[in-house]
């Protein structure tokens, strides 16, 4: 059986979302990607699925299960960085909680 080559389209989209993750990801070990870093992430592998269903590449399985696990593991991310930051806020205009 022949696995399906994504189309250049796609490799570039894959590439873009991967440099992009190894640039967040590498500046320093404490650095953590903003909720809008990784919103802009996922928005492009929303593309990358949208460009699949067009080329053809739902029938491969183990290329869509690779793809939509890596949209939900930004999806769980995006959501943590939004926590954080909105708590970050709120404790930077009121101060800590004591209660």
């Amino acid at each position: 059986m022949r696995v399906p080559v994504p189309p250049p389209e796609l490799s570039y989209v894959r590439l873009s979302v991967a440099q992009s993750l190894a640039t967040t990801h590498s500046m320093k070990p404490t650095t953590i990607p903003s909720a809008a870093d990784i919103q802009s992430e996922l928005r492009l592998l929303y593309v990358e699925r949208a460009l699949a269903e067009l080329q053809g590449l739902t029938s491969d399985a183990s290329y869509m299960a690779d793809l939509l696990d890596d949209i939900n593991a930004h999806k769980s991310a995006f959501v943590g960085a939004i926590v954080t930051e909105i708590a970050t806020l709120r404790s930077e205009l009121s101060g800590p909680l004591r209660g």
